[in-house]
């Protein structure tokens, strides 16, 4: 745990108390704040009570003394309406931040514990973009390991930043950060900052693409160096703004030939950043980056990296080795000559497309709660389809988008949906990439991947009895 230090002393509030949130109350205790909580789940009051803060409704909390409001990065900010505690908060003067803003205030800003001493500091490398941004916060820490560092990774990918270990001599902390988190982390000031791409996603949080493009551009502006990839209008237009402007900024892209940079072409990524284009490493053989999105990772874990890792042949042989990430892309098992894909991380339309061009003969199980734009920018991937297998709230939407072009079946269920391809399916890819959130029936995107894991285990051993 790294304990919250800078609001030593304080009164504080904590609201929602998921992972972060917990985490959040465990290390404002420690760091010696009053901390007053509230989630409406009752079980997790009841954790944070026993982790020492004072449980009450959040109107009840003694406004006229707080000094800051940790806020879960899922709770309204400013869209479709900011949520009834954001109002208050502001109508309090009592700044709203989250649990990523202090993280940063004792480990990036230095702040001195009280009665002196130095306070914590060690690299973080902080990752964000639409989509690919977790693999590639997977990957950054992978070759840090290998290269000998001890990588701390977390944030909005598995441990919560708050809840990863105090910085030691090796230390290099890896964090993957989405919009919602930066927007609640205005001390956030990385080493290195890296964008990943953007595309259209949580409009209905930020209100339009441009107001989400520039809650992503804040994490590089505010780095000490920018990483950006560069094939996108939205990337490209920041990378130009921040370079003409003197910023440290390096471009990555899949498929052009950069005179100073981090690329990749036809598979093989290539270092010119000494104006030089090296040969690094040929990423067709690394067996689980598969496919153009997965090049880009590569490529943004590489450039993140080549600051601390200097031998080039070492980051080399870990990329050949990189195990791969839960949920994305991952293989779950087979079953005669049906392999069974599991890509539950693919959120929207632009994630599940990088999943489609991997395969094809696909069995694909989508749906969950749609996203602005449906899935109709797939549709020159639909020959890769055999049949569709649709869940939860798009089912209806997503079959209207089908019609006509690919055969497909309202299954409602996952566990119907698995086991419905699966009897169709003697050969090829069943391939869970929903395109949508999973909200609906689900707690989170790894939820979802677990029960598609416990299906087809479920399905697996049946056969084999």
């Amino acid at each position: 745990m790294i304990p919250a230090r800078s609001l030593a002393h304080q009164d504080v509030g904590v609201f929602g108390l998921a992972r972060s949130g917990l985490a959040s109350v465990r290390a404002l205790k420690a760091g010696g704040a009053r901390v007053f909580a509230w989630d409406d789940k009752e079980a997790a009051r009841v954790i944070a009570e026993a982790d020492g803060a004072t449980v009450l409704p959040w109107r009840d909390w003694p406004w006229n003394k707080l000094k800051s409001l940790v806020l879960s990065p899922g709770v309204p900010l400013t869209h479709p309406a900011p949520h009834d505690i954001v109002v208050k908060a502001r109508h309090a003067s009592v700044e709203i931040i989250g649990d990523v803003e202090l993280f940063a205030r004792e480990i990036i800003l230095n702040l001195r514990p009280p009665g002196g001493g130095a306070g914590g500091r060690a690299p973080v490398i902080a990752i964000t973009g639409t989509n690919g941004k977790s693999t590639t916060t997977a990957l950054t820490g992978h070759l840090l390991d290998e290269s000998g560092f001890d990588a701390q990774i977390g944030g909005n990918i598995g441990t919560p930043v708050l809840e990863l270990s105090p910085p030691a001599a090796k230390t290099v902390y890896v964090l993957e950060v989405s919009s919602y988190q930066i927007d609640l982390s205005p001390g956030l000031a990385p080493q290195i900052g890296v964008l990943s791409n953007i595309t259209p996603d949580h409009l209905d949080r930020h209100g339009t693409l441009e107001a989400y493009a520039s809650v992503k551009a804040r994490l590089v502006e505010q780095a000490q160096s920018a990483v950006i990839g560069i094939d996108d209008a939205q990337t490209s237009s920041i990378f130009t703004r921040l370079s003409g402007a003197g910023k440290s900024a390096l471009p990555v892209s899949v498929g052009k030939v950069l005179g100073r940079g981090v690329f990749v072409l036809d598979g093989v990524l290539y270092d010119s950043q000494g104006g030089r284009a090296n040969r690094i490493a040929d990423l067709k053989e690394a067996a689980h980056l598969p496919g153009a999105h997965n090049w880009q990772n590569a490529a943004l874990a590489y450039a993140a990296t080549k600051p601390y890792a200097k031998d080039a042949r070492a980051v080399a042989s870990a990329l050949m080795d990189f195990p791969g990430l839960a949920h994305r892309i991952e293989d779950v098992g087979r079953i005669g000559r049906v392999r069974f894909v599991n890509d539950s991380k693919a959120t929207n339309a632009d994630a599940a497309e990088r999943a489609l061009v991997c395969f094809e003969d696909i069995y694909w199980i989508a749906g969950g709660r749609p996203k602005e734009g449906g899935i109709e920018s797939l549709a020159r991937h639909f020959p890769r389809i055999r049949k569709a297998y649709l869940i939860g709230e798009a089912a209806k939407d997503f079959a209207r988008t089908l019609e006509g072009h690919v055969p497909y079946e309202i299954s409602g269920t996952l566990e119907n949906a698995v086991a419905a391809a699966s009897a169709d399916a003697q050969s090829g890819v069943v391939l869970l990439s929903p395109a949508c959130a999973s909200f609906d029936q689900f707690r989170d995107f790894e939820h979802r991947g677990e029960a598609f894991r416990a299906a087809v285990s479920k399905l697996a051993m049946r056969e084999a009895s």
